[in-house]
């Protein structure tokens, strides 16, 4: 098996993708019984679109001012990706199934490293 074959066999597939009553987090089950929870925070600072991680190393971008942001709204993108809606108006980014996954295992080491890139820059969350 080539490694395309084996990524693509060894994805992850959503079976449920909720989003909480105050539209604050994100939840995913996943075909494989794990389950992730997903703050809007955290998926608005880490958006995997361009105006965030930037089009080359050392591009990206930290977003202060967001701890208060909500999803607005989910848009399926084939059968391998979602778009989020955020209540800032930011849109661009699409969250794949492996992004989701990642995100919901690493979801406390990105947020500390989140945190500590705006107090070096002298932002804050709120």
């Amino acid at each position: 098996m080539d490694d395309q074959a084996s990524r693509i066999t060894s994805q992850r597939w959503p079976t449920e993708i909720r989003l909480s009553s105050d539209k604050r987090c994100l939840h995913v089950s996943f075909d494989d019984g794990a389950t992730t929870s997903i703050t809007a925070e955290l998926l608005r600072v880490e958006s995997p679109s361009a105006e965030v991680q930037g089009h080359g190393d050392g591009q990206k971008k930290t977003p202060a001012g967001k701890q208060n942001v909500t999803i607005s709204r989910i848009d399926p993108v084939g059968n391998y990706a979602i778009r989020i809606v955020f209540n800032d108006g930011h849109d661009t980014g699409l969250f794949s199934w492996d992004i989701l996954s990642d995100y919901g295992k690493r979801h406390d080491s990105l947020m500390a490293d989140y945190k500590k890139r705006l107090s070096e820059m002298g932002e804050s969350r709120g």
